[in-house]
């Protein structure tokens, strides 16, 4: 077990109808609130009219700002940032998915501070003061309901770049499972894959020898999820299934899966954030593709933890671990084509003669995340298992 300090100052209110404490507590933090969504689907649900209702009932001052793409990008949360400051906005009600979110945390840290908010993605500054966030979470995969990271797209340059900090963290997140029942079927592939790409990134790819701990948490959290997911494949309004999904998805990157096991690195997220940022796919879609390959790549090397991956969630029985590896990867691989996720570069379009352009990028985010030993050749050589 390494040292770590493990603080996580997020408020989680879960359950259904609590989307109306919204309000009390965003009024906790400022009488001005940025209401933040995407392009329109929580006025279909009706998730924007309990929201708004809360907020005014609160005595808040409101002003919208809709309009978040799926991949947010950075002209969009730039304009956030403008809007917010001439409003002078007190805290943002972030009401959506990941990507509501996310950009939320974007424009929180830029209009809190000056200078250009993309600074605080290439590290050329860091984020010491942030508006206060609070969210309702509509589609349960990234985890950023409950962590300090947030992704953005800068579209000028393909570049799409994730950071951590801890001034980002929402102040309370509310987690209405029943809101999700709309998802269709193949963004609740989508946010699978995503959710246990954040737990198996940190469970590959780590400096501790022996985790125990947090190897059961992960193994189980990943079987937990693919189990739900195929829960709600088959009944979309499965209420244990769409609930337990709704936290497990939370749970898999709140930092719980990796205090104590050292340094990690996220290499599948640095293999993907270029497919979606060029070619503007999802990003749980992304991560199914690259997964299977990156454990493909690693295994040839040193297959003795997917080897266990392999035993513990698919109970695989062979005892060499290098040909467990092999069937523990192929098994996750049918899953992903059983639920719909895409597992190829070809599946979603994206020609294998890209493959040098994606891989100019991927190595600019390794570099940007500090993230040393794949080489333009390795990079290819995963790409290429992509194919």
């Amino acid at each position: 077990m390494r040292p770590f300090t493990f603080h996580n100052p997020t408020k989680i209110i879960f359950g259904s109808g609590t989307i109306p404490q919204l309000g009390n507590e965003a009024s906790r933090f400022g009488n001005k609130v940025l209401l933040v969504y995407g392009k329109g689907s929580i006025k279909r649900n009706g998730v924007y009219d309990q929201a708004a209702e809360s907020l005014r009932a609160a005595g808040l001052d409101i002003v919208e700002f809709p309009g978040v793409k799926p991949n947010p990008v950075l002209s969009h949360a730039r304009e956030g940032i403008v809007l917010a400051k001439q409003e002078k906005i007190e805290v943002i009600a972030a009401v959506g998915g990941g990507s509501v979110i996310d950009e939320s945390k974007a424009i929180a840290a830029g209009a809190a501070n000056d200078g250009d908010v993309w600074d605080f993605y290439t590290k050329k500054a860091a984020v010491e003061k942030a508006l206060p966030i609070v969210t309702v979470l509509t589609i349960p995969a990234t985890g950023t309901e409950m962590n300090g990271g947030t992704v953005i797209t800068n579209e000028n340059t393909n570049e799409k770049i994730g950071v951590t900090y801890q001034p980002l963290h929402p102040k309370a997140s509310i987690l209405d499972p029943t809101v999700t029942y709309t998802i269709p079927a193949d963004y609740t592939a989508y946010s699978a894959a995503d959710a246990m790409s954040h737990l198996l990134e940190g469970y590959f790819n780590n400096s501790d020898p022996w985790t125990p701990i947090q190897d059961r948490y992960v193994e189980g959290l990943v079987k937990t999820i693919m189990e739900c997911t195929e829960m709600i494949l088959k009944d979309p309004s499965d209420a244990q299934g769409r609930a337990t999904m709704m936290w497990a998805a939370t749970l898999a990157w709140n930092r719980l899966a990796v205090a104590g096991v050292g340094k990690t690195e996220f290499p599948c997220h640095m293999l993907e954030h270029p497919l979606s940022a060029i070619y503007d796919i999802a990003h749980g879609a992304g991560l199914a593709i690259v997964m299977p390959a990156w454990m493909t790549f690693q295994s040839r090397r040193d297959p003795a933890k997917i080897a266990q991956f392999a035993r513990n969630v698919f109970d695989v029985a062979e005892k060499d671990d290098t040909a467990a590896a092999e069937k523990g990867i192929a098994a996750l691989k049918s899953w992903f084509d059983k639920i719909g996720t895409p597992t190829s570069l070809s599946a979603v379009n994206i020609p294998a003669d890209d493959i040098a352009k994606i891989t100019d990028r991927t190595l600019a985010l390794a570099k940007v995340w500090g993230i040393t030993r794949y080489t333009q050749e390795t990079i290819v050589e995963i790409y290429g298992i992509c194919k």
